[in-house]
């Protein structure tokens, strides 16, 4: 497994052993004349499959083997497994990190999941359909409409050739593939809601696969056992609290032992242990938790009850050879430990739900991450359902990473580009900010991030100007901010005003500075390295002096295809000394 492409466990706070990776070579082919569609497709499949992939990288990339940006919206996968179990009762459990956009899978002649929406897990209950013999066949069918713009395609071009903003698409599977042992009844999904102030913290846990379990739960604090409990569920879900330990709270050194922050990543380990009459063998599944706390008092916001200042990168999260895949785990790592050597605490993941192994790191090593889904191009019923429906799923995914501090499901009115007048439009904006605080009260939610704002918790603003003292000036009175057009948009919707709401600059900077031959742009253009630290100096010291702007986001992390205006190039190389990037950043904010 280890030669594997992507061979770590893809979901690492929700972790089991009994881990089969099935990224790899798959049988692959393109379908242009939708010849697939019908019932008995695999009693004539013949020799169709006709090309090898790499999977978890799509065939627009390098690393798949492919590497081919010709439109395909529709391909086929296939591989032939084999379905090995340690206990003869437990249940097979089949998992997509993500397939971009409609799936439809079979094992063998069965078909198994239709499922829409490319940015979100699929699992697969696959016991009865492998049930008889030990080698199967999975096929799956991606379809993916380069030209659909009611779809959440993000930034994903609808033509050949990546330009301006945009970038080469994405078609089929691009997280990994992988199945695992589970008891009979087992654990399904968890959900860990902490209360920092209360110290502590609340479970609520589903049971699969039947409905009377008896769970065991220990919690441990850099190996020292916190609680051992057990608890009866007798309606496949439970609830329960805990409250720290007074010893472990009550600490001299300002709560630095066990409240989470990027300066200080605490985390709890969790072990569910999932006992019922039809196991032969225990569910075993191993977590992580955090004490952490973002919210808004007075128009200030908060970071454990503190005044934090928020000093982020735009992130793409794209790679010169995976696109949406990173290449490695490592990489998604390198990713994070370089946005902290210069400085900044978090980043804003820009158009793309992102990899669970992200954000695992990020818990981990200690960054701030605001969560963004793909934008649609275009508002109808179609695109309005497609959307909700996708949230749903990203919340239930990741609403247990502590490093996810704010939600944005909606970017400079993609999507809904009548908003400023529109009300049916200023409803979908509204109805994301409600359904998302209905589900997540533990985060803040920005309703559309860089302008035209309806109800959000923080006011955002995008501003490209490269002019120190145009920066300062627009940044220095609340009147100009809130009043006039920052970056030449209104940031608020007809019918809706400013109420003493944080403010920040969401996206700048942007200046493009080449180092390694790409040809590309930015808003504004360095000449050398000197010129690129002065130009990023002023664009970043006007948001640090300004008392009204509470943090920023600067594009970007890293240049991405034609922009080249990242502090990074797209292969992850310094454009600038980062120790000299993380003096300008620390300022004197907070």
């Amino acid at each position: 497994m280890n030669n594997l492409p992507r061979a770590e466990y893809p979901r690492p706070d929700f972790v089991r052993d009994s881990f089969y990776c099935l990224n790899g070579e798959w049988d692959f082919a393109y379908d242009d004349a939708n010849l697939g569609l019908s019932d008995k497709w695999y009693e004539n499949a013949g020799d169709a499959f006709d090309k090898k992939i790499i999977v978890p990288y799509t065939y627009l990339c390098e690393l798949s083997g492919i590497n081919n940006q010709d439109f395909h919206d529709i391909v086929w996968y296939k591989k032939e497994v084999s379905f090995t179990k340690k206990h003869e009762n437990s249940r097979l459990l089949l998992h997509f990190g993500a397939i971009d956009h409609v799936a439809d899978i079979w094992i063998d002649s069965d078909h198994v999941c239709h499922h829409e929406g490319g940015n979100t897990p699929i699992e697969i209950d696959v016991t009865d359909s492998v049930a008889g013999k030990e080698k199967h066949v999975i096929t799956v069918r991606a379809f993916d409409d380069s030209f659909d713009f009611e779809m959440t395609r993000g930034k994903q071009f609808w033509e050949k050739k990546s330009s301006g903003i945009f970038y080469t698409r994405t078609v089929g599977i691009w997280q990994s593939v992988w199945y695992e042992e589970v008891a009979p009844v087992y654990l399904k999904s968890v959900r860990i809601t902490p209360d920092l102030d209360e110290r502590m913290i609340e479970i609520d846990m589903e049971m699969g696969g039947g409905k009377e379990a008896l769970v065991s739960l220990d919690i441990s604090l850099k190996g020292k056992e916190l609680l051992s409990d057990q608890i009866k569920v007798l309606n496949g879900r439970a609830k329960v609290k805990y409250w720290l330990d007074s010893a472990i709270t009550l600490d001299w050194h300002h709560q630095e032992s066990w409240i989470w922050s990027p300066e200080n990543p605490v985390l709890f380990d969790i072990i569910y242990t999932v006992d019922s009459q039809r196991n032969s063998e225990p569910d075993k599944v191993c977590g992580y938790f955090a004490f952490r706390k973002i919210n808004v008092v007075n128009g200030r916001i908060l970071l454990n009850n503190r005044p934090y200042c928020m000093k982020m990168l735009l992130d793409q999260g794209y790679f010169r050879k995976g696109l949406l895949t990173a290449p490695s785990d490592d990489d998604l790592r390198k990713d994070i430990e370089n946005t902290k050597a210069m400085g900044f605490n978090g980043v804003r993941k820009h158009q793309k739900v992102e990899d669970p192994r992200f954000l695992y790191w990020a818990d981990k090593l200690g960054l701030l991450v605001w969560g963004e889904g793909p934008s649609s191009y275009e508002y109808s019923q179609t695109a309005v359902e497609r959307h909700t429906r996708e949230w749903l799923e990203v919340l239930r995914r990741d609403y247990n990473h502590p490093c996810i501090v704010a939600w944005v499901p909606l970017n400079e009115s993609w999507g809904v580009h009548e908003i400023l007048d529109r009300e049916d439009e200023q409803a979908h904006s509204l109805g994301l900010y409600y359904l998302i605080k209905s589900i997540d009260r533990t985060r803040l939610v920005i309703s559309n991030d860089g302008w035209t704002h309806t109800k959000s918790d923080i006011i955002t603003i995008h501003d490209y100007s490269g002019s120190r003292k145009e920066l300062t000036d627009r940044y220095a009175d609340l009147d100009n901010i809130v009043k006039e057009f920052p970056g030449g948009h209104a940031l608020f919707a007809r019918g809706y005003e400013y109420h003493g709401e944080p403010i920040m600059v969401t996206e700048f900077g942007g200046i493009s500075f080449c180092k390694d031959g790409t040809e590309g742009w930015g808003y504004t253009a360095a000449e050398n390295e000197e010129d690129y630290l002065e130009r990023f100096r002023n664009v970043v010291e006007p948001l640090l002096e300004s008392e009204h702007i509470q943090g920023f986001v600067y594009t970007q992390l890293t240049d991405v295809e034609q922009e080249i205006n990242g502090l990074m190039t797209y292969d992850r190389e310094f454009k600038a000394d980062p120790g000299k990037i993380r003096e300008i950043v620390q300022g004197k904010k907070y």
